[in-house]
């Protein structure tokens, strides 16, 4: 069963992507690793563009991270203002990363339009 992906522009086996989640889910529940940690090298080695493989891998993990919040919750295991402060760093250090992201690939960009001259 073939399944197009148009952001990574090719056709995987669909059912080997639903097997390699539920691997991931699996080998995270018992190790307590994260599941990107797992998804996106596992991802990339059957041929998706890294790019896609990580922020598709990032998708995953919300909806893990969400579902054990809820799991968690019944039991009154989640401390709501350690987790304020979690998310309000992981947004600092994104908008820090992003930006150290465009400022680094300018020069990069500036660098390869005077190769092709």
């Amino acid at each position: 069963m073939d399944v197009y992906l148009p952001i990574a522009n090719l056709s995987v086996n669909g059912l080997y992507i639903v097997l390699l989640g539920g691997l991931t889910g699996i080998l995270s529940g018992l190790f307590g690793v994260g599941g990107g940690f797992l998804t996106t090298p596992l991802l990339i080695f059957y041929g998706i563009p890294p790019t896609v493989a990580a922020a598709s891998a990032a998708s995953q993990v919300t909806g893990a991270s969400v579902s054990g919040v809820l799991a968690h919750s019944r039991r009154k295991g989640v401390d709501y203002r350690m987790g304020a402060v979690l998310v309000a760093g992981g947004m600092v250090g994104a908008l820090v990363g992003a930006g150290l992201f465009s400022a680094l690939q300018a020069p990069r960009a500036c660098i390869s339009r005077r190769w092709r001259r």
